[in-house]
């Protein structure tokens, strides 16, 4: 057999009660969807750059801009999918906008992904 050949399932024999077991555990498909969305806010370096900057400290757009080498439009873009994701949120002081991590729970999950790709 070729070490290339994708491994397959060739039982024929369901294991109904097991596949029950799972079945009902899924959650609904409107929590998957969100959980998805969640991680997807992950999938970009520079909004991993910007989450790890806001462990450190509360920063605003222009702090981040100049942190990142980036336009603070672009950095508000990024911004602007952190917080749609509740991973970031925010305080105003005057003009001025600071963003911080939304809770501890962002940096459990943020360096627990870190830990699995230094393994």
């Amino acid at each position: 057999m070729s070490d290339n050949k994708l491994e397959s399932c060739n039982c024929t024999i369901i294991h109904k009660d097991v596949v029950d077991k799972v079945k009902k555990s899924l959650p609904e498909e409107e929590i998957l969807y969100d959980l998805a969305d969640f991680f997807k806010a992950f999938s970009d370096s520079t909004r991993i750059k910007i989450l790890h900057a806001l462990f450190k400290e509360e920063l605003c757009v222009c702090d981040l801009a100049a942190l990142l080498d980036m336009s603070q439009s672009a950095i508000s873009h990024q911004l602007r999918v952190l917080k749609n994701s509740r991973l970031v949120r925010f305080r105003r002081d005057g003009k001025v906008i600071y963003y911080s991590l939304a809770d501890e729970h962002i940096k459990h999950i943020f360096d627990a992904g870190f830990k699995h790709i230094l393994e």
